[in-house]
């Protein structure tokens, strides 16, 4: 594999060796069980060594750095599971993110890695799934939501929170409408039956949580109908239920009754009709 210029090899430990790479990283052959897990301390001592080492301390210490945080990454694509994409797809996005945030992490600020890494390795995926989305977006409308998203993330290293959208829209001399369309516009759409949550048993999704305009008419309609059921005879409640609940034929309901078909139908469609009024 040849390397682009501005590309940055990185070396992935897995059951087949050291993996060299450019610019990605392969999932290929990692055991996550054994991935190692830095402490807090080490993590700075590491970033100081990347910031001010000399070029292979710095070389040595970002490669240690990578893989002492891919559990980081694993961590931020599981958020991600109940999308359709490869989550090896999305690994290797995050790794991206991640490397991102090791090159421009700030060891001035008295911010632990995992509080700027997390929100660059999640927006990379983010940006990723956009620029896969199937809905397209104006060009106009992108380019805007790109340049929101780049201050977004040069604000965040400097200032360690998200600015609002009145600072983004004066930082890039818009109006205040233009940029949250243009972030709008760029969101993944989500399924209606995306599940939001589950306790084990009842599972609650995206659709359950959608207004209806018409929610106090069907309100109003449920109550209606259960009073207009409970004024009718017991004869008329029982065709009801034989016809809708059981499915019985017009036949069928006839004969368990002792009328007529001829009589029940009539007397479907006085019932169904005196509903109907009702509503």
């Amino acid at each position: 594999m040849t390397p682009p210029d501005s590309g940055h090899t990185i070396l992935i430990s897995s059951r087949k060796g050291l993996i060299p790479l450019f610019n990605k990283v392969e999932i290929c052959g990692v055991n996550t069980a054994t991935l190692p897990v830095l402490s807090e301390k080490r993590k700075q001592e590491l970033l100081a060594l990347i910031q001010h080492g000399s070029p292979d301390e710095k070389k040595s210490a970002r490669q240690e750095m990578i893989e002492g945080n891919l559990r980081l990454v694993l961590s931020v694509v599981q958020r991600f599971a109940n999308r359709s994409e490869n989550p090896d797809d999305l690994f290797q996005v995050g790794c991206i993110g991640l490397m991102k945030a090791i090159d421009n992490f700030n060891c001035d600020k008295e911010v632990r890695f995992s509080t700027y890494g997390v929100p660059m390795i999640i927006g990379e995926i983010r940006r990723y799934l956009r620029d896969n989305n199937t809905v397209r977006v104006s060009r106009s409308l992108r380019d805007i939501a790109y340049r929101a998203m780049q201050f977004k993330e040069t604000y965040l290293s400097e200032h360690d929170r998200e600015p609002t959208i009145d600072e983004i829209a004066h930082a890039l001399s818009l109006p205040r409408e233009s940029v949250v369309i243009a972030l709008e516009a760029i969101v993944e759409p989500v399924s209606l039956y995306e599940p939001v949550y589950t306790d084990g048993s009842d599972t609650i999704y995206v659709m359950d949580q959608i207004g209806d305009h018409n929610d106090d008419k069907n309100w109003v309609d449920a109550i209606v109908l259960k009073e207009t059921i409970r004024s009718l005879n017991e004869r008329e409640k029982r065709l009801l239920s034989l016809r809708f609940l059981k499915g019985k034929t017009q036949m069928e309901v006839a004969e368990e009754i002792g009328i007529s078909q001829a009589q029940v139908s009539r007397l479907e469609k006085a019932v169904l009709g005196k509903i109907k009024k009702e509503l």
